[in-house]
């Protein structure tokens, strides 16, 4: 060993001569072979030397790496983006006895120069010479963009011409990007496109460029297989579409809420069917990618609620319409998502989405507290969607969405009446529905479908004491009971057993506290009578049953 490259040769060979040493003391003890005598070769070698070797050659190697990485990689990002900021400034200054075109026209010749320079560096610092042709496209741009804004004399007066000028920057910046297969510049070309649609301030123009780039953006990500293209350009183009509706910023207007056209929504639901098709074109890997969840939470949270704050920030007649259109697009979404790649994330998030836009139209199309009972039956319909997909995500959210709407009526939802017993309905038809398909369901325990029968046994009970007058409370809790009791027998389930007794014992309990108390003497005669004779038959089947089995 001459020099520290030798040590790290030797080092290295050491190592290597290790792990086919541990390998053979392996199958040695798997065919129960004597145990042979260690190499001289290991004994020979100090474990200090193998740390002097790590530490004197391996360390300083790391520390040489990140060395040159940030001198050649991070300071050349930091000189271009700090280039590009000064160059800004200069192009940005007010000019006041120059004429017009004479920044513009410099900042041409910037960008032609440094274009020209990145392709004069491109054999030698191809990574350098990259950043230089960004940042040159970029400064094209900007400089393009000066002719209309940041100087008191404008150079083009037309908007229209404007936009034009732009948009052929934009398509060179895409011909560039794509030839070069540059990914990064192909990233700040959508950004420049969105910035133009801004620019245009125009209703069709912003909706013409957006769907555009969306469309664009998804045949780029198949062609190249640049994945996360679409979630980049999903997230420009719903950050367009909330800065429009913000009065557009951009050009200098004041923050406010816009009155866009009420066609907007449906471009947005468009785009939320775009982006979902880029998802599909992608090639399958795994069952179901984190890019693929990525792009689906960002596509029904980023779309979904941009849509939901411009429809309760600028109510409509057609709101219900619109929100119930949403509806039918997710949850086919959430079915083609199942059947095509039988996804349980991106199909529970687009699921959740269809329904809580379903929602968002019943609260929209009746009045309070009617739409909370549209709620309460909306949930078999969920219950049974959940049982389709086998998602165990839906069941647990919606029976505590089918809670919260419970709670919310009590507290919102006025006077407890008759319809109220609904809630107690719908938890039984759940609960019916997880046992009648429970083999579907991910879910091995019945804890669900225990939980949803917990809620009907209190809530049936309660709507019945607010909503029957109080001499027939007792009368209706005995009928539920024997209905419970009916159940057992037809469907043979021991649980409807169970929670006829229990409602009977709450009648017997009701009634000796309320009965014995109350003044109304024919009240007291019926109610003692019949729940008497409820409780003796009840002990005669019972008895007859035990001996039977007897």
């Amino acid at each position: 060993m001459n020099n520290l490259s030798d040590l790290s040769t030797h080092g290295e060979i050491v190592e290597f001569l290790k792990r086919i040493d541990l390998r053979l003391t392996a199958v040695e003890n798997a065919l129960h072979l004597a145990p042979q005598k260690e190499p001289e070769i290991f004994s020979s070698i100090e474990p200090v030397v193998e740390y002097e070797i790590v530490n004197e050659v391996l360390e300083p190697q790391d520390d040489e790496q990140l060395e040159n990485r940030i001198g050649q990689f991070w300071f050349a990002k930091t000189g271009i983006i700090v280039l590009a900021i000064g160059i800004g400034f200069l192009l940005t200054f007010p000019y006041e006895n120059l004429p017009s075109f004479l920044p513009s026209l410099f900042g041409y010749f910037l960008a032609s120069a440094i274009g020209a320079f990145s392709i004069y560096m491109q054999r030698n610092y191809e990574f350098i010479a990259g950043y230089f042709l960004g940042g040159s496209l970029v400064l094209l741009y900007f400089t393009t963009l000066r002719l209309y804004f940041f100087s008191p004399q404008q150079t083009v007066s037309d908007t229209a011409l404007e936009v034009g000028l732009l948009s052929l920057v934009v398509l060179l910046c895409f011909f560039i990007s794509l030839k070069r297969e540059l990914i990064y510049i192909t990233g700040i070309t959508f950004a420049l496109g969105f910035t133009t649609a801004l620019v245009s301030d125009n209703a069709i123009a912003i909706l013409f460029f957006e769907t555009a780039l969306v469309v664009v953006s998804i045949v780029i990500s198949y062609k190249k297989k640049w994945i996360n293209l679409v979630i980049y350009t999903a997230v420009l183009t719903y950050l367009t579409h909330l800065l429009w509706f913000f009065n557009n910023p951009v050009v200098g207007k004041p923050l406010a809420f816009s009155s866009l056209p009420e066609i907007n929504l449906l471009f947005l639901l468009l785009f939320v069917i775009l982006f979902s098709l880029g998802v599909f074109l992608r090639e399958v890997i795994t069952p179901e990618s984190t890019e693929e969840i990525i792009s689906s939470v960002g596509n029904t949270t980023l779309g979904y609620g941009l849509f939901l704050l411009i429809t309760v920030t600028r109510p409509s007649a057609l709101n219900p319409l619109f929100h119930f259109v949403a509806f039918l697009v997710f949850i086919v979404l959430s079915t083609f998502f199942w059947t095509k790649r039988h996804s349980k994330f991106s199909t529970f998030f687009y699921v959740m989405t269809a329904y809580l836009a379903l929602s968002v139209a019943i609260v929209t199309q009746f009045k309070i507290p009617d739409y909370f009972i549209w709620l309460c039956w909306q949930s078999i319909v969920v219950v049974s969607t959940a049982v389709w997909f086998r998602s165990k995500f839906i069941i647990v959210a919606n029976f505590g969405i089918y809670l919260a709407i419970f709670f919310a009526f009590l507290a919102f939802g006025g006077k407890v009446d008759l319809v109220s017993i609904s809630f107690g309905l719908v938890a039984l038809i759940s609960a019916r529905i997880l046992n009648w398909k429970k083999e579907r369901l991910e879910l091995k325990t019945e804890q669900m479908r225990n939980a949803y029968l917990v809620t009907a046994l209190l809530i049936i009970p309660y709507a019945l004491y607010n909503a029957v007058p109080s001499g027939f409370v007792s009368l209706s809790w005995i009928a539920v009971s024997i209905l419970y009791y009916l159940f057992s027998l037809l469907l043979k389930i021991e649980k409807y057993r169970w929670m006829s007794l229990a409602t009977l014992l709450l009648t017997v309990v009701y009634v000796f506290i309320i009965g014995i108390t109350s003044s109304d003497w024919l009240y007291k005669i019926v109610s003692f009578i019949v729940l008497g004779i409820v409780l003796l038959s009840l002990s005669i089947i019972y008895s007859k049953k035990k001996s039977k089995h007897a």
